[in-house]
């Protein structure tokens, strides 16, 4: 099983039996839109809708682009401020620019001699740090994560493109769904111990 959907089945297991219920509460879903929108994650990677056909083929998955992307819009509009979405924007530059730059030092060939990590956890490790770093809160980490990751596909693509490369790109696509969700799930975890642990110090403030 991949582990993009083992890592969304346990998720929703939990949701399922009340795990988590204050996190989502702060990333303003409810039980039934979070398990609603794992189910439409799921269901969604096995669709894959092309869009262009030729030397440089271009497909689009259902689970791992459109409905993580739509997420993140609905948690872009349920932002508190203005300054909360050019925050959690500006983060996800951030995230894809330090992923792209990361991915130039190593092959994505899991396969390759001398790589100590495979490329899907290596690019999930950073963007789910680094969505946090420069995110810092629930929804703001969980952004940057998903869709820093989604814009080095989309730099990965239009490389391609002007290449004019004999290749077939899936935006979203199977090694990008499961990274996204790795770098999205270790993001929040990220915000949300570091969140729990600072207002424990502080003794109790509402984090975001």
């Amino acid at each position: 099983m991949p582990t993009g959907t083992a890592l969304l089945l346990i998720a929703a297991a939990l949701i399922y039996f009340g795990v988590g219920q204050r996190l989502l509460d702060r990333m303003r879903l409810t039980d039934t839109q979070a398990l609603v929108a794992i189910a439409l994650m799921i269901g969604g990677s096995f669709i894959t809708v092309p869009l262009r056909t030729g030397r440089t083929s271009i497909s689009f998955n259902i689970g791992g682009g459109l409905i993580p992307l739509g997420l993140v819009v609905y948690l872009l509009i349920k932002a508190d401020t203005a300054k909360e979405r050019i925050r959690s924007l500006v983060a996800a530059l951030i995230t894809g620019g330090v992923v792209y730059g990361v991915s130039q030092l190593t092959d994505f060939d899991p396969s390759s001699p001398g790589l100590l990590i495979d490329p899907l956890w290596l690019f999930s490790l950073v963007a789910g740090i680094v969505g946090y770093l420069s995110g810092r809160s629930r929804r703001a980490s969980f952004i940057a994560g998903v869709l820093g990751l989604f814009t080095v596909d989309l730099i990965h693509l239009f490389q391609a493109l002007a290449g004019n490369m004999a290749t077939r790109v899936v935006l979203g696509g199977a090694g990008v769904f499961d990274a996204m969700i790795v770098a999205g799930l270790i993001a929040i975890g990220l915000a949300e111990f570091v969140g729990e642990t600072r207002e424990r110090i502080e003794g109790g403030g509402e984090g975001l």
